[in-house]
């Protein structure tokens, strides 16, 4: 068999991971690729297509295709047996069987792929094999890393060094030249202390040839004795300050400017000494278990709503190995709405049953990380579509009104009984203003983004105190649909699923490990248009 590229497509024709094995071009390749979906007829029972010059054999997973196109001449048995191998690394580097997943692990899929098909030709390897070579370190590229970051170090030492050596010159030839004179008088004071008596150095008598002292002496004397005094009110900065401080003033100046635009400015402050530094709690429970939900929503600024979608993932988080045999114990909400759907790996027969996520495996853990990784392991995903308005947790209404030379804008908020919402930023584009706008009335704050000129109304939290609210606004003529689309962020601590972890189930035995949930719902796209 002749294989000439491996790739990953969506089913629209979206090549997400793409590797050729053979000298072709590559637009062939790509041209090759984008004639696949056109090609691919729904209710067929077999997975290849012919055409006149290649095959195509292909694997659905999920909502993607595995797509292997080979020359007509190849072993469509031994095609077959390729696209299954294929197929089982893919949940094996990709825990996420999504566009997003597939994308993020794209390199690691690569290298998988040239593991198992060598110029067009399928290798004689397992998926434990395939794994095991990607994972070698090479033990010549570690020393090599090591020198070269030696070099680095002891080269940034060596010009420490010269810059030292280049600032103690300077220092020398300037009093060798000027005597001292002006550096003593650029420290400030003009006055050289002594043990006996304060002498004044502008006079030329207050130093006699006969004293007994050398002027290098007693300017040993002035800078030992001065240093920790604190600066007279006569005392002219040192060289190089006014520079400083004109520059700090300049910063400080674009700052304020900035903020007068609207721009959100974070100043970095540093630390006493002694004092350390804040940091994030460490992880009190060896399992962390996290419920998120995502909410896209589109209402219609005369009523109504065009799209309602909320999408869910269940993630676990193992910071240590030896808890890593387990299996996790669930309790759904009942809606029937919802579809869940676990993870490839995980045992389905298991789960539809007892509502038991575990790996089809049970002789195999789970993967371990510190606590804050990105995501941690998907175990279960579930989706819900809805046409019922009494879903929206928070719905908002606009009312622009045009009276004379100015534009009265009204807008008001409702939010249902079932979540209380945290958080909450309503955007309000705006017609460009050069100044703000003048609120009236507002329940909450507000703050105008002059760069981007949107207007911000926010609420720190909506519970049964405060589900609905209002705030107006005026502004200069505009037309009403200046005003639109209206973007919505907040975060509920509540989902729709009502998903729950009942318990964990340790598979060697003994008692349950400590573990704790996290839930979250959060406004991914939140929009009024």
């Amino acid at each position: 068999m002749v294989v000439l590229a491996a790739s990953i497509v969506t089913k629209s024709g979206k090549v997400l991971v793409s590797r050729q094995f053979v000298d072709m071009s590559r637009i062939r390749i790509e041209g090759l690729l984008a004639a696949f979906p056109k090609l691919v007829g729904t209710g067929k029972q077999h997975t290849y297509v012919e055409t006149e010059n290649v095959r195509y054999v292909y694997q659905p997973i999920e909502a993607l295709y595995l797509l292997l196109v080979t020359n007509k001449q190849s072993n469509i048995l031994e095609d077959l047996e390729t696209l299954r191998l294929l197929s089982k690394l893919v949940p094996e580097y990709s825990y996420s069987l999504d566009e997003e997943g597939i994308c993020m692990t794209g390199f690691e899929l690569i290298f998988a792929f040239d593991e198992v098909i060598s110029l067009g030709h399928k290798e004689n390897v397992t998926i434990a094999q395939v794994k095991q070579y990607c994972e070698m370190d090479s033990h010549e590229e570690k020393l090599h890393k090591l020198v070269l970051q030696s070099k680095i170090n002891e080269t940034k030492d060596v010009m420490k060094r010269k810059a030292s050596e280049i600032d103690k010159s300077k220092i020398e030839k300037n009093r060798a030249e000027k005597g001292g004179y002006i550096s003593l008088q650029s420290m400030g004071s003009g006055r050289i202390e002594n043990g006996f008596s304060d002498m004044s150095i502008s006079g030329g008598g207050g130093f006699g040839s006969g004293s007994g002292f050398g002027l290098s002496t007693d300017v040993e004397s002035f800078s030992s004795k001065s240093k920790g005094r604190p600066p007279s009110s006569a005392t002219a900065p040192p060289k190089g300050l006014g520079m400083q401080l004109g520059k700090s003033q300049r910063t400080n100046q674009f700052l304020e400017s900035l903020k007068a635009e609207g721009e959100v400015i974070i100043e970095d402050v540093k630390p006493k000494a002694g004092q350390p530094r804040s940091a994030a709690p460490p992880p009190t429970d060896p399992i962390t278990l996290t419920v998120e939900e995502k909410l896209n929503v589109t209402l219609k600024r005369d009523g109504g709503m065009s799209n309602f979608d909320v999408q869910g993932t269940l993630s676990l988080q193992i910071l240590n190995q030896e808890d890593a045999l387990i299996q996790v114990q669930i309790e759904t909400g009942g809606n029937p709405a919802i579809l869940f759907k676990p993870h490839p790996n995980m045992n389905k027969e298991l789960f539809t049953s007892e509502n038991i996520l575990g790996l089809k495996d049970p002789n195999r853990p789970f993967p371990t990380g510190q606590a804050g990784d990105a995501g941690g392991v998907g175990l279960l995903k579930w989706r819900m579509q809805s046409a019922d308005e009494s879903m929206v947790p928070l719905s908002i209404n606009c009312w622009p009104s045009v009276s004379g030379n100015e534009t009265y804008v009204s807008i008001e908020y409702e939010a249902s009984s079932m979540f209380d919402l945290r958080n909450v930023v309503i955007s309000v584009p705006l017609p460009a203003l050069r100044e703000a706008p003048s609120v009236r009335q507002i329940d909450g704050e507000w703050r105008y983004d002059s760069r981007n000129s949107v207007l911000e109304w926010s609420i720190l939290l909506i519970d049964n105190s405060n589900r609905s609210g209002s705030m107006e606004f005026v502004v200069p003529p505009a037309d009403s649909s200046a005003f639109f689309p209206i973007s919505v962020r907040f975060s509920a601590a509540s989902t729709y699923s009502d998903l729950k972890v009942v318990n964990i189930l340790p598979l060697r035995g003994g008692p349950s490990p400590k573990f704790s949930q996290r839930t979250v719902l959060t406004a991914e796209n939140y929009q009024v248009v």
